[in-house]
């Protein structure tokens, strides 16, 4: 296995500019193939779907193939794959449809490790319908959540856990299958936030055990939208607020107005892209999937060593990733000194390694480090050890007048 960096970085025609970007977490670049598949799918006939005009026929093969790229990026199957503006409006109507079953005094556990996006929904539907919320904690000096943290919030009245696959903040990644067996025991649903994940690791939705899982194709080299992959049969059973004339079929029940053809072209260019990331791959695309996504792994976590190494020259600096399984993100708060100066001094080095707390407010908080958060370093398909070399001679200059 062997990810093919320089032809991966030669796609990128952002790349151009000579920026470093660590910023990858909060959206990544876009490769030529994607911008050029939204612009084909522009350029051509399109209408509202249907079979009898091109545009028509256009519209309608957008859709079927964006949804099977997913359902292979995901191990899910296209009829349960949900298209929506962003994961948080998706999660948004999900909570909102399924607080219908629930009654006064039913229960909903969420996080502390997660983004709001994944907290804020599930505490409002629950204040409406006067179910109660219980906060899985997670440890922050180590930033592990354990299922055992989960288990512990849970009892006969639990109707749903909300958690996330890697936390976006310091990349952790929780034991989800075992959460899930949990939550599956109890009679409750397991909704998974994996807009994180999935630009990182492989996904397969039955093997997490996850009953939701949402995701957004930016932060994996797609464009702007959300995706939620449930489970067909259990789609059949959820009837959301929707316009009388819209069809009743799934998944298109919860697609409300048109759906953004363009972006579904490009979000299937994402994942074909993804999976020719390694030239070695072979087999179906769920199988170049596999073969790519393990590729890129091997290669962000030889990336992360190095800056963590790098990193362990300069004491002010503390790493809050810490978690024996995590994503190639790390948090930074610097002794002394503020987040924001370090990046705005690594932005006028043209490398773009932002600072904040970037929602997931209620981990931040809960490291110590309030709503303002730290530095976070963020890796991608495209960093390479030009970019990490960058980085931390960037840091190293910004500490030189400190020390």
């Amino acid at each position: 296995m062997s990810h093919d960096i320089a032809g991966v970085r030669a796609q990128f025609p952002a790349l151009k500019a000579g920026w470093a970007h660590f910023d990858g977490p909060g959206g990544s670049q876009t490769p030529q193939p994607v911008i050029d598949a939204i612009a084909e799918a522009l350029s051509c006939p399109l209408s509202n779907r249907g079979s009898e005009t091109a545009g028509e026929r256009n519209a309608e093969a957008r859709v079927g193939s964006a949804r099977q790229a997913m359902a292979d990026l995901l191990a899910a199957q296209p009829s349960g794959i949900v298209f929506g503006r962003s994961a948080t409006q998706l999660t948004y109507d999900f909570s909102r449809t399924l607080a219908r079953s629930w009654s006064p005094g039913d229960e909903v556990v969420v996080t502390r490790l997660d983004h709001d996006a994944n907290i804020r929904p599930w505490i409002q539907a629950a204040e409406a319908v006067g179910a109660v919320v219980r906060w899985a904690d997670f440890d922050p000096a180590t930033g592990e959540l354990t299922a055992d943290d989960v288990r512990a919030q849970l009892s006969d009245r639990t109707r749903l856990v909300a958690v996330t696959a890697a936390s976006n903040l310091i990349g952790t990644r929780p034991d989800i299958p075992a959460i899930a067996a949990l939550a599956h025991d109890r009679g409750a649903l397991l909704h998974v936030d994996g807009v994180h994940h999935t630009a990182h690791a492989p996904v397969d939705l039955a093997a997490l055990g996850a009953d939701f899982f949402v995701c957004s194709p930016y932060k994996f080299l797609g464009p702007h939208l959300g995706v939620l992959a449930g489970r067909p049969e259990l789609l059949e059973t959820l009837h959301p607020d929707k316009l009388l004339p819209s069809t009743e079929v799934v998944p298109e029940r919860f697609e409300l107005g048109t759906l953004p053809y363009e972006l579904l072209a490009g979000t299937a260019a994402a994942v074909d892209f993804l999976a020719a990331m390694d030239p070695a791959g072979r087999g179906s695309r769920r199988e170049r999937l596999l073969t790519s996504l393990a590729s890129l792994e091997e290669h962000e976590d030889a990336l992360r060593r190095r800056i963590e190494d790098g990193l362990a020259r300069f004491p002010e600096i503390t790493v809050h990733s810490r978690a024996a399984r995590r994503t190639p993100t790390l948090l930074l708060s610097i002794e002394g000194r503020s987040a924001v100066d370090a990046y705005r001094h690594l932005a006028g080095r043209a490398v773009a390694a932002p600072a904040g707390s970037f929602y997931a407010l209620e981990a931040s908080r809960r490291l110590g480090l309030g709503d303002s958060g730290g530095l976070r370093v963020g890796l991608a398909p495209y960093t390479d050890d030009e970019d990490v070399d960058r980085l931390l001679e960037g840091l190293a200059d910004f500490l030189r007048p400190a020390r």
